[in-house]
């Protein structure tokens, strides 16, 4: 540059450009060779060939005393070098959220032990400690609250950005911040078991996996290498043999075609995107479980959702009660004590608020989809639906109005009774989340179809749908058959499943992308490929759209490297050298870096995009 050489010209540059292709560019002839010995050709057979033709050629050529082109041979590993540094920063800063989590853990916590309070180190913490966090102080591991109130900072989490209250029962979150009170905890996760460490894992599992577009990719790149190599020989014998160049000029056609068509954009396309878009789920509480989830996620057509905790609050409370209230109330509590229903738990929390006391219980049987029975007392007595009276041979005729009154109101109505007469009913209410309808019209507004999936009555479930806006209800379901209704929709369209308790697992395992509540069992979380941790409907449109939008990415950084590589290697061969535009290998060099920044800066814009 400037026409100042080197001291010591041509053995200056000879031993400048060893040293940049032995500390730079060693890892792609071992990558090359590693790929020659397997019968094979990778995207670092194109950089050794391209660099090694360049370097040994100016090495004849210092000793014959011509041009040499060491700079070439050096720049060109700079390049590249450049263009996988920078892919590297950006896989650094789309996992710097989850890391940067796993930082803000606190170091030590406040135990109470033997009646003693003392820190000890997080390390040290076991399940069933009790643990004191004070007012501005960060919450060390997972528990439940058993004393005090407050409320909790969760945004570096769930991404929920208002503070949470927090009261006795309530479960807290390691790393959370606690703002305003003090209260006392009894620890139920510690390591790897905690949320925090759970949600880094799930991150970097997510991160490290491959779309199945990128199995694509790797069969092109298979193929291209080859190819290029072929078109980088025909160059060389075209311009050399044909056309008559100089044995120099024609070589650095070659070698320009080579480099143009180094394939580097194309292995990052995929990645890159997949790692911003992951990461960004991840600070928003919203956790994609691989890139198969991402590319499943852009056909969905249909929206299947369970009903109780998904759509509704998972909190059910008694309504309305006909009959004895008394009466009907102990019998039900009696047998729902011994039962898993989600509805149980409202009419336990009733009796015991009224100081209603259960009886004895004896031959106790629950039957799927019907309801519970059993000995209350020494009596036959039974609490479920029409079902099971229908099977009992019990009337319950003189309900039916009632019954359809409260159905209508979107009302689960439990029938009790005892030896062979119905005793009268107990209504139970779950009610919509405020999130619900907004995120099911979200969904209205991107084209996709909603059908709710529920075990309650076709009424009870009719009308919750026309609360929310969904367009079609399955009633009726037992827990077992969730699984073949999603299927069957399958034959048509691709569909998602929505839920979040155990019975929910084979149909979020069976759908196209299952999306779990984060507030779900452990199977549920298991089985769904997007894991929602705050719990909010409004997450899974979210979760849908920022799935489409990488996807899309994807496709656009892949559509960009092709095109770079069909546009790049005609002029790197000289086809328009007629007409003046020429591409010698260190600009060839050059435009290659280019094309991966140009890809790694628009998978960094992913983490901008907007997500409606």
């Amino acid at each position: 540059m400037l026409g100042i050489m080197l001291p010591g010209d041509k053995v200056a540059m000879l031993v400048l450009a060893t040293a940049v292709m032995i500390i730079g560019g060693l890892s792609f002839f071992e990558s090359a060779w590693a790929s020659l010995k397997n019968h094979g050709a990778n995207m670092d057979t194109l950089v050794a060939m391209g660099t090694g033709a360049a370097y040994v050629y100016s090495i004849y050529a210092m000793i014959a005393g011509e041009h040499v082109y060491f700079e070439i041979a050096a720049l060109l590993i700079v390049f590249v070098l450049l263009g996988q540094w920078l892919e590297e920063m950006t896989k650094q800063r789309a996992s710097h959220a989850v890391d940067k989590l796993m930082g803000m853990q606190a170091k030590d916590a406040t135990v109470v032990r033997g009646g003693k309070t003392f820190k000890v180190p997080l390390d040290n913490v076991l399940v069933g400690d009790v643990i004191i966090v004070k007012p501005g102080e960060k919450i060390p591991i997972d528990g439940e609250v058993i004393e005090g109130s407050s409320t909790v900072d969760e945004s570096m989490v769930t991404g929920e950005s208002m503070p949470v209250a927090k009261s006795v029962g309530a479960a807290v979150i390691g790393a959370t911040m606690n703002k305003n009170g003090s209260f006392t905890f009894k620890t139920t996760k510690i390591g790897t078991d905690t949320l925090l460490s759970q949600i880094v894992e799930l991150v970097r599992r997510a991160q490290a996996s491959r779309a199945p577009i990128q199995k694509l990719v790797d069969k092109v790149s298979h193929v291209f290498v080859p190819v290029v190599l072929l078109i980088a020989l025909a160059t060389f014998v075209t311009w050399y043999v044909v056309i008559g160049a100089t044995f120099a000029a024609s070589l650095l056609f070659a070698v320009a075609v080579i480099i143009i068509a180094c394939p580097c954009a194309l292995g990052i396309a995929t990645p890159t995107a997949l790692m911003v878009g992951v990461g960004r789920g991840a600070r928003m509480g919203i956790l994609i479980k691989s890139g198969e989830v991402l590319e499943a996620a852009r056909d969905i057509h249909v929206v299947v959702m369970d009903k109780t905790g998904t759509i509704t609050e998972g909190h059910p409370t008694v309504t309305d009660s006909i009959g004895d209230r008394k009466t009907i109330l102990s019998i039900a509590a009696t047998l729902e004590a011994a039962s898993e229903h989600p509805l149980a738990s409202a009419i336990l929390d009733l009796s015991r608020g009224e100081k209603i006391a259960t009886r004895k219980l004896q031959d106790f049987e629950a039957i799927e989809g019907k309801g519970v029975l059993g000995l209350v007392a020494g009596r036959k007595s039974y609490v479920g639906n029409r079902a099971l009276f229908i099977d009992a041979g019990i009337s319950v005729m003189e309900f039916d109005s009632s019954m359809s009154h409260l159905e209508s109101q979107g009302k689960t109505v439990i029938i009790i009774g005892q030896n062979d007469r119905a005793l009268g009913l107990i209504a139970i209410q779950d009610q919509p989340k405020a999130t619900s309808k907004e995120a099911i019209l979200r969904l209205h507004t991107h084209g996709i179809r909603m059908i709710m999936m529920t075990g309650d009555n076709q009424t009870t479930a009719e009308a919750v749908a026309v609360q929310c806006g969904i367009d079609e209800v399955i009633a009726g379901v037992l827990p077992g058959d969730k699984a073949d209704h999603v299927k069957a929709l399958q034959q048509h369209d691709k569909v998602a499943f929505i839920g979040d308790g155990i019975n929910d697992a084979p149909a979020l395992a069976q759908a196209d992308v299952g999306i779990a509540m984060g507030s779900g069992t452990d199977v549920a979380i298991e089985a769904g490929g997007i894991v929602l941790v705050k719990n909010n409907l409004q997450d899974a449109v979210t979760a849908l759209r920022l799935s489409q939008k990488t996807f899309s990415r994807i496709k656009f950084n892949l559509f960009w490297a092709f095109i770079y590589n069909a546009i790049g290697i005609p002029i790197a061969a000289g086809v328009f050298s007629g007409a003046g535009i020429v591409l010698n290998p260190a600009l060839a060099g050059l435009a290659m870096a280019c094309s991966s920044v140009s890809v790694v800066v628009s998978s960094l814009l992913l983490g901008k995009a907007n997500i409606k």
